[in-house]
């Protein structure tokens, strides 16, 4: 079974409601998720960095792909609960197992420090960068405004192809991407072509749909209908230079002390695609970043 995510509209109808969410397909994505395997010699996992603005819920999405997995609320990538998005809440580079119920599956996640708009301070291009290549050792702590270089002892000098990250995803969140400044959308962009001659594929994970629009936050159901979100997702690839077709909306668990199958179908589709795309990545083999 394909998934197919967002397509370009080809006359005056939402390219949402061809997707609409349906309780049976959490059961399928589960199934085709949890039953993965490796096809390749030198690894066990198929890595994948996570980054993206301050504040959009990078750590808050790993935890919710664990939660939609195990049924329970999984906070195991501690996330900011406060309101506050000026300045990033995870530090360190550290990966992130995705378990079920019966143990670890097959994917890691990478989280680092987010992006801020200022060109000199938060997270550099060339972190972002070393970390998808393998560079950056676990646990090293990002020095806002500069790059981790080959002389600090938490640099690998020769990365295995296990080191190396084979999908990056952005999250972005869906209530301000709007009000996002240029040099954040000019950071993403100079990442994406920095690593687009490897052919590293990229997907964007849209979050806080729920904020971004009234009639997802009152039924998540709703959220292929929406023209807000409809909208918010042709702005964020024309300013990323990501195609609508890797662009997948989502409702991070925050709050909440219960799963429930339309976050989690949202959850486990971009998920699929994700893996789906870093394993295409895989297939070619390692690589070396610029």
């Amino acid at each position: 079974m394909m998934v197919v995510a967002l397509a370009a509209p080809a006359r005056k109808v939402s390219v949402m409601r061809g997707r609409e969410t349906r309780e049976k397909e959490k059961d399928e994505l589960k199934y085709r998720l949890e039953n993965f395997s490796m096809n390749h010699t030198e690894i066990s996992n198929v890595k994948i960095l996570v980054a993206g603005q301050i504040g959009a819920g990078k750590s808050s999405f790993i935890n919710s792909i664990n939660s939609a997995f195990q049924g329970v609320i999984d906070c195991e990538a501690l996330a900011d609960a406060t309101a506050c998005t000026s300045q990033s809440f995870t530090q360190r580079f550290q990966t992130f197992h995705i378990s079920n119920k019966s143990g670890k599956l097959p994917f890691v996640f990478g989280d680092i420090m987010g992006l801020e708009a200022d060109s000199v301070s938060g997270l550099q291009v060339d972190d972002v960068i070393n970390t998808i290549s393998g560079h950056v050792k676990e646990y090293y702590k990002f020095m806002g405004g500069k790059a981790l270089t080959s002389e600090d002892e938490y640099y690998k000098e020769k990365p295995s192809v296990s080191d190396q990250a084979f999908c990056l995803v952005y999250v972005i969140a869906a209530d301000t991407v709007h009000l996002a400044e240029n040099n954040l959308f000019k950071k993403l962009k100079l990442i994406r072509q920095r690593i687009s001659d490897q052919g590293i594929p990229q997907v964007i994970v849209m979050t806080k749909v729920d904020e971004a629009c009234p009639l997802v936050k009152n039924d998540l159901k709703k959220i292929y209908y929406s023209k807000k979100i409809e909208e918010k997702v042709q702005y964020c690839s024309i300013q990323v230079g990501v195609p609508i077709t890797s662009i997948f909306p989502v409702k991070n668990y925050h709050n909440e002390i219960n799963t429930n199958d339309e976050a989690d179908v949202l959850i486990l589709k971009a998920l699929d695609q994700i893996v789906r795309s870093a394993v295409k990545r895989l297939e070619k083999g390692t690589y070396s970043l610029k």
